[in-house]
């Protein structure tokens, strides 16, 4: 007797093989057969006729910000009716853990804009911490974390713009390696966000080898996505070169008009760096608009110190005025995405206060006019007064070129979304998107292939030896979903939607969606490199 039979689907095992119609039985936490299991008589207290619907492993989220979600309420429903099971967090070098308990109060303000700030007591201080603390807490299905660069920098330096000392190398690359042996699945750096942005090609070659030593690998937001687009793959896959260790580049993408024309270069720099020996990887998420904190409009340099300096330089007039100049430098060495994208272009997703409720989901330029401002002075303003807690999404991408780093064999599915506001509606549709518009409508994909990309792939990069893939053994990650209907429904306007298509949902032989619905079921686990996982 098993516990679970799923009957009659098109099995799609995860490795990119066309699909075959046969059963898949669950017992406990592991997928127990799979074949003609119902017509040889197998039976289960909960049988799920998924006739006419695909089965496949679950969705592997390679891009997440849920890394306070879980710690307020374990079930992030917006990812499991996508049919995700399994999310990565720690992401862009910016996250929760390692933290030093003189800084914890400023990075809370610093994260704010990304991750909220939810009343949560935020004592942990080393990675292993934070796992053990999203273990008390429970998980509504499973979270891997990488370990952030920024954290890391901060706990040894402090938030200064500044090489380290030799001695904090030595510290640096320490506790990099602390974090992966305490369950981190790679190291991520967000080289335009502080304090990540202040590391220099030494820095990040140290690094690199640090991950190396551990049998990791090295994530990275770049530090520039669009005018230096190239000169920042150059700059990663180099470090990658140095230290010995795989890269994994963050919603990768051209962005800005001026620059989609680059995509081709850029694609024949991962061919070349392969082709070289050096194994390197990407995730995208499948829309035309990023999302980030507002205050990433801002140079580096007004970063230094910490949110509060941030904000001492935003009351300052004449600070302003050279935070002005620097965001129209044409020879920026940083990236400024207000040369990426219009005015009209970038909308405030969020704001902590309810004094500025009333932009949320306005564009810099509506808001500008409401306000009488011009719209640096309206950008400024607001990361003043909701002190940096604002959230943007920015219109960046063509069709054309999210087409084209999909199709590319190098690509995996992300969400990449915050949770607070009006969020990005990648938060809510992304896996659904992916296989309802570009796999059924376009045929951007095929079906096999998307799954391969949100399945085996993901879990291949990360080292999931026991899941991503429908085999007798491995753990039962499920979605069944229909390949006829499935989509999103999240809009800009509107994305706080669900999709549909998305039938059932199973997480470690656990049902967290039924019919569409969730269960309310925690049966996720905290995933830790190097264990049975």
């Amino acid at each position: 007797m098993f516990d679970i039979l799923i009957t009659g689907g098109k099995v799609l095992d995860g490795a990119g093989n066309p699909w075959r119609h046969g059963d898949v039985a669950i017992k406990g936490d592991r997928i127990a057969a799979i074949g003609n299991l119902a017509g040889q008589g197998a039976a289960a207290p909960l049988v799920i006729d998924a006739a006419g619907l695909a089965v496949t492993p679950g969705f592997i989220d390679m891009h997440s910000h849920s890394d306070m979600a879980f710690l307020v309420n374990p079930i992030v429903e917006p990812k499991i009716r996508q049919g995700i099971t399994t999310e990565v967090v720690g992401q862009d070098g910016i996250a929760a853990a390692p933290m030093a308990a003189e800084h914890t109060a400023r990075w809370r303000r610093h994260l704010s804009g990304l991750n909220g700030d939810p009343d949560l007591p935020w004592d942990w201080r080393s990675m292993g911490d934070y796992l053990d603390a999203l273990e008390r807490a429970g998980v509504g299905h499973n979270v891997a974390s990488y370990a952030p660069h920024g954290n890391i920098r901060l706990v040894v330096m402090g938030p200064d713009d500044r090489p380290p000392t030799g001695d904090e190398m030595v510290r640096l690359v320490a506790l990099t390696r602390e974090s992966l042996q305490q369950g981190a699945f790679a190291l991520s750096t967000g080289l335009i966000y502080p304090p990540c942005c202040y590391a220099d090609a030494a820095e990040l070659a140290a690094l690199a080898a640090a991950v190396a030593a551990e049998g990791s690998f090295f994530v990275s937001h770049q530090r520039n996505e669009g005018f230096r687009v190239l000169e920042s793959m150059t700059e990663m896959l180099d470090a990658g070169r140095a230290g010995g260790c795989p890269i994994h580049f963050s919603h990768f993408k051209a962005a800005g008009k001026a620059n989609w024309h680059k995509l081709p270069a850029m694609f024949e720099m991962l061919e070349q760096a392969r082709g070289q020996g050096l194994d390197v990887t990407y995730d995208q998420y499948p829309y035309t608009a990023g999302s980030t904190m507002l205050s990433s409009l801002l140079p580096p340099a007004a970063h230094a110190g910490g949110t509060d300096r941030l904000l001492v330089r935003l009351a300052d007039p004449a600070q302003r005025e050279a935070m002005r100049h620097a965001m129209q430098d044409p020879q920026a060495g940083w990236e400024s995405m207000t040369r990426n994208a219009t005015w009209d272009q970038i909308l405030v997703s969020s704001v902590a206060s309810e004094t500025n409720a009333a932009v949320v989901g306005k564009t810099v330029a509506a808001i500008a006019v409401m306000r009488g401002a011009d719209p640096y002075e309206t950008v400024f303003d607001l990361i003043l007064e909701e002190k940096n807690a604002v959230g943007m999404v920015s219109f960046l991408m063509s069709e054309e070129s999210v087409r084209d780093v999909m199709r590319h064999p190098y690509q995996m599915v992300c969400t990449d979304g915050l949770l607070g506001g009006t969020p990005h509606p990648r938060v809510y549709g992304s896996f659904p998107r992916v296989l309802g518009r570009y796999v059924r409508e376009e045929k951007v994909l095929d079906l096999a292939g998307a799954v391969r990309k949100m399945t085996s792939f993901p879990a291949q990069r990360l080292g999931l030896a026991k899941r991503g893939l429908l085999r007798e053994g491995y753990f039962a990650d499920v979605t069944v979903f229909n390949p006829d209907t499935v989509i999103d429904r999240a809009t800009y306007a509107e994305p706080r939607q669900f999709p549909v298509g998305i039938e059932h949902v199973i997480v470690n032989g656990v049902p967290v969606v039924s019919a569409g619905r969730t269960t309310g079921r925690v049966a996720g686990k905290v995933l830790r490199k190097g264990q049975d996982i």
